[in-house]
């Protein structure tokens, strides 16, 4: 089940009817994150696989999931932003456990992302699965 901070995203997609209009959010979704430390954007954090310039910054305390990320496009700060509202605070036993594509899905992010987009994006959530994996 994902997490209240995603379901109000996908509650807010629902009102939205433009493509446009759900960009702008994902856009000011991502501008409304803290962002990332300088002093973290360094080769361990940086996320390939991305066009952009992509760093996670991942956090575990006890076993709960949490990580802060940025990067120098808009639209990929907000895509970071969105996979921080589906993972952070998730058991780190049970974050390979969420299907981040069907939930991703649900937004209709799939359709409307370009090929590039949506690699990118698969390497972050191979990334934050990979931090997981090894945290467990």
């Amino acid at each position: 089940m994902a997490s209240a901070a995603f379901e109000e995203i996908v509650e807010d997609f629902e009102f939205l009817e433009d493509w446009e209009d759900r960009y702008r959010y994902v856009i000011d979704y991502g501008k409304a994150m803290v962002a990332l430390e300088e002093a973290l954007k360094v080769p361990a954090t940086k996320v390939h696989g991305c066009a952009s310039q992509v760093w996670l910054h991942p956090n575990v305390k006890g076993d709960v999931f949490s990580f802060d990320g940025d990067s120098d496009a808009m639209i990929v700060r907000g895509l970071i932003a969105v996979l921080r509202a589906l993972y952070n605070g998730v058991p780190v036993a049970q974050v390979a456990g969420v299907d981040a594509n069907a939930e991703l899905g649900r937004l209709g992010l799939n359709d409307h992302l370009s090929a590039q987009r949506s690699n990118g994006l698969r390497a972050m959530i191979e990334r934050i699965r990979e931090v997981t994996a090894q945290a467990a």
